[in-house]
């Protein structure tokens, strides 16, 4: 072998350790969710947003790992161990309480920084929503469940509704609370209330033929990442059948729902992103207070109502932060 060649061989074995204790320098940092890559895409980045927001930048200073459950919240579990068994430095367990559930199961020390819509502590995720006091901590979706307001809305939208049907995701563990206040809004109001399970598409589609068949003429859509995830399917059936739908986020209204309700879930997952940050810079999940939002979205779809028939109430319209035309 020429002295040059093994001059260079020995550099790059020698580099070779170097560039695995730089990578190894480089903070790992675990991304959880329930619902699908391909339809939930937008969280993900308003996550690496947050993240950046922090300091930390994909690529240059931070990796991330993601792990989706694709809908099958049985899954959750072993994602959240693999992501423990590869070293991350915190988890992202978002997509409601399942993952922040199965992240905390996972391991008692990695932090856990969790996007939800149910109660931490009625969940047993945190001793108190202003002193967290475990290795878990994160971003509130409902300071207050939201399922009576959404009613009332739809009410005031089209007066003629007699029966809403509540398309829920069963498995969900604050569906009987969001079912239970919508349901009490509604009594209120004179309206009746149906529920109907779904958490997949085909028993979105099944659904669908049950609500047609017990003659609901309106639907709100249940808060979950699931139901979010099929938020196409969800409106397209709707359509056919000139049934208006009331969603949880505006990316519902975006799909073609007549109205969504509720707090910014991009707004979410860049907090989600920043608590991360916070977290590599050396804070602890024990005393970072869960965050909860301070503002609700109502977006109408002018075009979907149009479509439908449905006159919006100009005092409803003056309400609306956004309009579709």
């Amino acid at each position: 072998m020429r002295r040059r060649e093994f001059i260079a061989l020995v550099g790059a074995a020698t580099a070779l350790p170097f560039a695995a204790q730089a990578q190894q320098r480089t903070p790992l940092v675990g991304f959880l969710n329930s619902a699908s890559p391909d339809t939930y895409r937008f969280n993900a980045d308003s996550f690496r947003e947050g993240l950046a927001k922090a300091g930390f930048v994909e690529g240059r200073n931070v990796r991330i790992e993601e792990r989706w459950a694709r809908g099958d919240y049985a899954r959750l579990s072993a994602l959240a161990a693999e992501l423990v068994s590869i070293g991350v430095a915190a988890i992202a367990a978002t997509g409601d309480v399942a993952s922040a559930r199965a992240a905390q199961g996972a391991s008692s020390t990695v932090p856990v920084v969790f996007t939800i819509g149910g109660d931490p502590v009625r969940f047993g995720l945190v001793k108190s929503v202003n002193l967290p006091g475990g290795n878990v901590t994160g971003i509130l979706f409902n300071q207050n469940v939201l399922g009576a307001k959404r009613v009332e809305l739809v009410h005031e939208m089209a007066p003629a509704v007699s029966r809403i049907a509540l398309l829920m995701n069963p498995t969900n563990p604050n569906v009987k609370i969001e079912e239970a206040d919508a349901a009490a809004g509604a009594q209120k109001l004179g309206v009746e209330t149906v529920t109907f399970n779904a958490k997949s598409p085909p028993e979105i589609d099944a659904a669908f033929e049950q609500l047609l068949n017990a003659k609901a003429d309106a639907i709100i859509t249940g808060t979950d990442p699931i139901i979010l995830d099929r938020r196409e399917q969800i409106v397209a059936l709707a359509g056919r059948h000139k049934l208006p739908v009331m969603g949880f986020v505006h990316q519902f209204s975006t799909a073609g729902a007549l109205m969504s309700y509720g707090p910014s879930i991009s707004w979410m997952y860049r907090q989600a992103g920043d608590y991360v940050g916070q977290i590599l810079k050396g804070a602890k999940p024990a005393v970072m207070p869960v965050l909860q939002p301070t503002q609700f979205e109502l977006v109408i779809n002018l075009k979907t109502a149009k479509a439908l028939g449905v006159t919006v109430p100009p005092t409803l319209l003056a309400r609306a932060d956004e309009v579709i035309e």
